[in-house]
């Protein structure tokens, strides 16, 4: 049987009865439920951690060791954005997991599950990359993960000829193909996320009064600012943002 694990460097290897997911998961995702959410999947080896590392501008270890953690690793993009898009890079896929461990791993799983957007990373090459996409696509079916927008990135591309580079993007058309080794791939996958994002946001100016100037803080965070202009009595801010924090926003100035 195909399954999951994360893996990650420690000392020594934990006992499995102390593989439990944290009753924090559930808290933390509550609280990023209106923030714009990115979730690498795949199996290990992948290059899920490197892709991590590099978006990320932070070390995750990456290391050959089993049932070292059952978290996932959640940083914003770097440099930052705004709004501010968080990337996860959830447990990866391995043969042959214990029975005793598969309802931990589903249960880290609802990261992907609740996610804006999934990447599903794959080592494009690897030969036997076409079957682990398949079991990878399977197993989040079954997490109710479905429905969730995705984007296929074939990673290692610099390990592959010339000839089997024109193959796979004449059979993955609609794939991004990136080196984590290359700044220019990197910067392309990252507009190609906010692209994504953006696509479903609206532009709308907002009238702000200096009475309310603690919003601008919320603002800043959540909206990209195309435009600012001061008057007397306030400030005019044209925003780019989804239409769910332009209600959130739009509710507090109201009050």
């Amino acid at each position: 049987m195909l399954w999951l694990v994360r893996w990650q460097e420690r000392l020594s290897l934990p006992n499995r009865s102390e593989l439990t997911v944290p009753g924090c998961f559930k808290r933390q995702r509550a609280r990023r439920e209106h923030e714009l959410t990115v979730a690498l999947v795949g199996y290990t080896n992948a290059g899920k951690s490197s892709l991590m590392r590099a978006m990320t501008g932070i070390d995750v270890l990456v290391a050959d060791k089993l049932f070292a953690t059952l978290d996932t690793t959640i940083r914003p993009l770097y440099p930052d954005t705004r709004p501010k898009v968080l990337m996860s890079d959830t447990v990866g896929f391995i043969k042959k997991l214990p029975h005793d461990l598969v309802a931990s791993f589903k249960s880290t799983l609802d990261e992907a599950a609740s996610a804006s957007l999934l990447l599903y990373v794959v080592d494009a090459s690897d030969p036997s990359f076409r079957s682990q996409l398949e079991v990878t696509r399977k197993v989040l079916a079954e997490v109710g993960a479905t429905d969730v927008p995705s984007l296929l990135v074939l990673n290692k591309r610099d390990r592959l000829g010339p000839e089997e580079l024109a193959a796979l993007k004449a059979e993955y058309p609609d794939a991004f193909f990136l080196s984590t080794r290359s700044k220019d791939d990197l910067q392309a996958l990252r507009e190609r996320i906010m692209g994504y994002f953006e696509s479903d946001m609206v532009d709308e100016d907002l009238r702000i009064p200096f009475t309310a100037q603690g919003v601008m803080a919320e603002i800043r965070t959540k909206m990209r600012i195309l435009s600012e202009a001061y008057d007397a009595e306030g400030l005019t801010v044209r925003v780019r943002s989804t239409p769910e924090n332009l209600t959130v926003i739009k509710k507090k100035l109201a009050r």
